[in-house]
Formats: structure tokens, C-alpha cells, sequence
């Protein structure tokens, strides 16, 4: 194909605004993790808890579930990431995390998934291009077990008015 040719750019996704938001829609968010050992102590360590729980497989092993739990910080953390792509990938900002539940424990090996259900719209009464959001989600494992519970208040801008959503692109194709 030489430079002559005709191309059809084709825009990349760039995620929702709060006008694309509806009570009750539900996202079931495309990506999923397998939680090793590795993940548990990097980021147990890294987040400086120093829990036996997370850290001790031979204290581990004296626990009711006999094995090192994944920390729930952790699963926290993954499973708002898994919902960014659908939500808040405009976002302004997080307001909060409210009524976070851990039902199950987590263990190396469980693989997580997750769902948000929208649960309420309004605008922002200081900031006109704003809306906000509020969800709650639900983490879940490969036997469809949820993990992990909880509900998400964010700030997400109004179609049109966030920052320029541009990717710098190369001058010239050299292939």
C-alpha cells in the first residue's frame, strides 16, 4: 500500500460521558485477572501491610482456609480498574467508596471478573460540565462467587466538555 492509497482512519474508543449513562444500565466489564502469588506479595509489600495473612504461607497454613489470602486492598483495587474502561475512563474524579464488602476470600490462582449496575445520576451543583455517578459492583470469581461488593460515587465529564482527547500521531507511514 503506498501513501496514495486511501486509508480509513478509525477512532479508537474514548469511553462514556455522563450524557451515555442510564439508571439500571449494567456493565459486565470485558476484562478478567488471575491472581497469582506474585500479585499478593508485590502489592501487599508495596502497600506496606504487614499482615501474616497475605505475607506467611506456613502461618497461612494454621488458618481455617489453610493457605495465603489474596489481600483484599488488592481485589479492591483490581476490580474499580476492570470497571474503568466502562466508566470512568472520562472521569474528573473518584468521590468515594462506600459499603466495600468481602463476602469470600480470594486465593493465588482464582481468576476475578466484575459488573457495575448504575445506580444514580445527577449533576454537579458547582460544576456544570460535570455529572456524577454512582454505581455499585460487584467482583466475582470463575465459579460466578462474588468476592467483593461495593458502591462507587465519581465525577465524570459531559460530552464536549472534558480535555482534548488526541493521540500524536507519526508524520509520515513508513510501512
Amino acid at each position: 500500500m503506498s501513501d496514495n492509497d486511501s486509508l480509513r482512519v478509525v477512532p479508537g474508543w474514548t469511553g462514556r460521558f455522563y450524557e451515555d449513562f442510564a439508571v439500571g444500565d449494567i456493565y459486565y466489564h470485558p476484562m478478567a485477572r488471575t491472581l497469582t502469588d506474585a500479585d499478593n506479595q508485590w502489592f501487599t509489600l508495596m502497600t506496606q501491610n504487614t499482615s501474616k495473612t497475605h505475607l506467611d504461607a506456613n502461618f497461612a497454613l494454621q488458618t481455617e482456609y489453610g493457605r495465603p489470602l489474596m489481600n483484599s486492598t488488592l481485589t479492591l483495587a483490581l476490580v474499580t480498574g476492570q470497571s474503568t474502561i466502562d466508566l470512568s475512563f472520562n472521569v474528573f474524579a473518584n468521590l468515594g467508596w462506600d459499603e466495600v464488602r468481602c463476602p469470600v476470600p480470594v486465593f493465588a490462582g482464582d481468576t476475578i471478573y466484575s459488573r457495575s449496575t448504575v445506580i444514580s445520576l445527577r449533576p454537579s451543583g458547582s460544576r456544570p460540565q460535570i455529572g456524577i455517578v454512582t454505581v455499585a459492583t460487584e467482583g466475582y470469581n470463575q465459579d460466578g462467587v462474588v468476592v467483593l461488593g461495593f458502591r462507587r460515587a465519581f465525577m465524570v465529564y459531559r460530552r464536549g466538555e472534558g480535555p482534548a482527547q488526541s493521540v500524536r500521531a507519526p508524520m509520515k507511514r513508513r510501512f
